[in-house]
């Protein structure tokens, strides 16, 4: 600036018309001269009509970035199968939270009944110093008892009142009992399976002295308890009304393929459980009204609207997760495949836990609350007298034994072939690994790398993996293998992360499972 002020001032004074000539070596405006010849290289007349003419006829090619349009393709493709991969998972989830549930009502029944014909004929029988009970029956007379025991102590207690005299008063607005509900139900959830598995193993584990027996008893008075409490939440949530919080809450968080997996396992439990509590109100309802068809009718359009919401909350919440995260829709038969592995290997003979417990671990899905639940708002709603009547709930009873089989049978032979697709068919016969007595499952951790294993997952002598069989699920993505080598130096410091056979509902304290 100094420069150009200079030299104007000087042809002023030697009377120069005000025509400028700017030196050519200027360091200061040149520059300037090369973006007035810019400007002549691209508009060599600069006016509106030739502008104008410039901008409608201006062109551009797609292909010379391909790779970034390409991906977004694929990002608007995956969008599209949300939808039916999601459903196929679901669909798949709440039959097996169906067969778990079904269970409840009739082969426990009939497996309790026979533990106790066992019992009972037991003296009659030298079997010199064999166990009176196997664990399995030991088990299932524990949850016979604790259904028994919760209904006798939950049957006085009458939610619909507890729900009118909460909404009748001032002090806590009724938005927030509900979200008080829904917080612990998911933390005595969280804490019940926990508590079944240790009553579970209390009650069948080899004891020295017979007085060690007695530890069996404050353990059944918690499960007694959880039951009885997450009986008296879920009878208080079916008046609660889920909104898009849901999306809000989950949407713009960061989740990896473990994450997704949990989140969808919460997703199937949530939708299995709301279908049980609808079924509740519809049976609550068409009482008031003495049964009436006619009433029946008008409930169908708002048990459709439920269903709808509920499917579409959840596709829009994966489509957005999945699209925000850069997961592919193929993860979804990766986790189909993980619970039909589940089922299978729980239908073997070496199985070391029951296929409801199963469930309840992986999902959070825990039927006796649920089934005491429903037992009690039934046995309330229908009044059964007579022999025509209890030849009614025979054969309700011999229909359900029918759609149990009948269910168990189509979800096994699925099983099987989601398992044979995934190549998992060899972790089916591994032998469940041995734990180091006084270490927890959490304390010995596998390889890095190692396969899904069978459902009893603690192992300190695991073998290292054969490189042919390391993982049943398709190739890595190329963002797992960018995370794979940035990571590769942190590994070593951190907990190796988990497979997907490896998570469970209760696995997940964050945003992030490792």
């Amino acid at each position: 600036s100094r420069l150009c002020k200079g030299y104007l001032t000087k042809k002023e004074s030697d009377g120069v018309p005000h025509q400028v000539t700017w030196p050519p070596q200027s360091p200061d405006l040149n520059p300037i001269e090369m973006s007035w010849t810019c400007c002549h290289n691209v508009i060599p007349d600069p006016s509106l009509a030739r502008f104008m003419c410039a901008e409608l006829t201006r062109g551009y090619f797609l292909e010379h970035n391909e790779a970034k349009y390409t991906e977004r393709r694929e990002r608007v493709y995956t969008c599209m199968r949300i939808p039916r991969e999601l459903e196929k998972l679901m669909i798949f989830g709440f039959f097996l939270c169906l067969d778990a549930f079904l269970y409840v009502f009739t082969l426990l029944p009939l497996r309790v009944l026979l533990a106790l014909l066992h019992l009972v004929t037991l003296p009659c029988c030298s079997l010199g110093g064999s166990r009176l009970l196997q664990p399995a029956q030991v088990c299932d007379i524990l949850k016979g008892l604790i259904m028994v025991l919760c209904y006798s102590m939950m049957h006085y207690v009458d939610y619909s009142m507890m729900y009118h005299l909460i909404r009748g008063q001032s002090v806590i607005k009724l938005y927030i009992i509900y979200n008080m509900l829904e917080v612990a139900d998911r933390l005595f959830s969280s804490f019940g399976q926990d508590i079944l598995d240790a009553l579970y193993w209390t009650a069948t584990e080899p004891k020295e002295r017979k007085r060690d027996s007695i530890g069996v008893i404050p353990h059944f008075l918690m499960a007694v308890f959880y039951v009885c409490i997450l009986h008296g939440e879920l009878g208080n949530a079916h008046r609660k009304n889920s909104t898009f919080v849901e999306i809000k809450g989950s949407v713009f968080k960061k989740f990896e393929k473990n994450n997704l997996f949990q989140m969808s396992n919460s997703d199937i439990k949530e939708r299995f459980t709301s279908y049980v509590l609808l079924l509740i109100v519809c049976l609550r309802n068409m009482e008031q009204f003495s049964w009436s068809p006619d009433h029946l009718w008008v409930l169908l359009p708002d048990v459709f609207m439920v269903i709808a919401s509920e499917i579409a909350v959840d596709v829009i919440k994966h489509a957005f997760i999945t699209k925000f995260n850069e997961i592919t829709a193929d993860v979804y038969s990766e986790y189909r495949a993980s619970l039909a592995f589940d089922l299978v290997s729980c239908r073997q003979k070496n199985a070391c836990t029951d296929y409801s417990d199963s469930v309840a671990r992986r999902m959070g899905f825990i039927p006796l609350p649920l089934a005491v639940l429903l037992i009690r708002v039934v046995m309330s709603s229908v009044n059964v007298q007579g022999a025509l009547s209890y030849s009614c709930v025979f054969l309700f009873y011999m229909g359900m034994v029918t759609l149990k089989v009948l269910n168990s049978i189509v979800l096994l032979g699925k099983s099987c072939v989601y398992v044979k697709r995934a190549n998992m068919e060899d972790k089916l016969f591994e032998k469940p690994p041995t734990a180091v007595p006084g270490m927890t499952p959490k304390t010995v951790a596998p390889p890095a790398t190692s396969p899904t294993t069978t459902p009893t997952r603690p192992s300190s002598t695991s073998p290292e993996p054969d490189p042919d069989t390391l993982t049943p699920s398709p190739p890595a993505t190329p963002e797992q293998k960018e995370g794979d080598g940035t990571e590769g130096t942190e590994l070593k410091h951190r907990t190796p992360k988990k497979d997907l056979l490896d998570v469970d509902r209760f696995t997940i304290c964050g945003n992030r499972i490792d």
